[in-house]
């Protein structure tokens, strides 16, 4: 029996040409600089985003937690989404390593902050309040539903950070994804923040890896804070090597994952029993809601892995299924066959 895996979009293996990419690498001690794989893959990076520069990391986690403790230090506050995925799924990383003082602000459907709660959140010249350093944006939106964040909207929280010397990070993990969606050049989306992740491992089918992008200064304040978290890597090419595949051809693919999740979407839509909001399905994330049938999530849940399907259970009746390079439409067709059996 086929397993369909939707969890994630970090499920995919290595391509072939990524394999042969790793075995035919050039290899070279990282820490030193000397690893030709590793820079190729940051010159790359930076370039595509529009940045002075760029360091490979492990994880993306790795990735925003480097990047926080480069714009701040401890005591200072940020103000990020209280959906945001550095606040949610990070284990706090910033506060335990950091001394870092999230301040949330409610997310919209969208996945934006209205700028007028930004705003408000910013901490006054007090002694009784952290320093107000960073704004943190999240793009694409893994919590909203995956949704694109425009170029606007980032410009128009560039003009107020101006206004309080604040800096901005920017989570892309699936920033590439947000560029297919929106139809436009990945710089028009990282133009205007300090520093961006982005994540390798993901829609782009590398089998590990993230990449921070910003000004050489920061860059190299980055190495430091890589090399005190234990993430300064030898021949780190093995994993470069993918990432450079990942970079230059998986990026062409995302639309395909795109055009699989919507027609995942619509045929929820048509199955009795089962909830999905159709519009704000833009990328290749899928959430959607299981209603009052009998089924209980539990249930729901093991009936499916037995017919070879996986997904990702939220609670309170929430599923998400996300699709990416190893999932057809052929596969698509048969999880909407299985999900209407399941649920009918």
């Amino acid at each position: 029996m086929k397993t369909i895996d939707l969890r994630s979009d970090t499920v995919t293996l290595p391509t072939p040409a990524m394999r042969d990419a790793i075995y035919n690498a050039d290899f070279g001690d990282d820490v030193y600089g000397e690893d030709p794989s590793t820079n190729r893959l940051e010159k790359m990076a930076a370039e595509m985003v529009g940045k002075e520069d760029a360091i490979l990391v492990p994880s993306g986690t790795m990735g925003n937690l480097i990047s926080l403790l480069v714009h701040c230090r401890r005591g200072d506050e940020i103000i990020l989404g209280d959906q945001a995925h550095i606040f949610y799924y990070e284990v706090g990383g910033m506060s335990a390593l950091g001394g870092i003082v999230p301040h949330t602000v409610t997310n919209q459907r969208d996945g934006t902050m209205r700028l007028e709660d930004i705003e408000a959140a910013i901490s006054g010249d007090n002694i009784h309040y952290p320093r107000t350093r960073l704004i943190c944006l999240e793009n694409s939106h893994n919590r909203c539903n995956g949704m694109p964040i425009t170029a606007e909207y980032t410009d128009s929280v560039r003009e107020l950070a101006n206004r309080y010397g604040l800096g901005i990070h920017l989570d892309g993990a699936r920033i590439f994804n947000a560029a297919v969606a929106l139809g436009v050049p990945v710089t028009d989306l990282t133009r205007c923040v300090d520093s961006v992740s982005l994540c390798l491992s993901k829609g782009l089918s590398a089998p590990v890896g993230s990449i921070v992008c910003s000004s050489c200064e920061f860059i190299a304040e980055a190495r430091r804070v890589r090399k005190i978290l234990g993430g300064g890597m030898r021949q780190a090419g093995i994993i470069a090597a993918a990432g450079i595949v990942a970079l230059e051809e998986m990026t062409k693919h995302l639309a395909d994952d795109h055009a699989n999740a919507r027609r995942l979407a619509g045929g929820i839509a048509g199955i009795s029993g089962l909830k999905v909001d159709l519009e704000n399905v833009r990328t290749n994330i899928v959430f959607f809601y299981l209603e009052n049938n009998g089924l209980t999530e539990d249930n729901f849940m093991t009936r499916l892995e037995e017919r070879g399907v996986k997904l990702l259970h939220l609670g309170s009746f929430q599923f998400r299924m996300v699709t990416h390079h190893e999932i057809t439409a052929q596969d698509i067709n048969l999880v909407l066959e299985i999900l209407k059996d399941v649920v009918g």
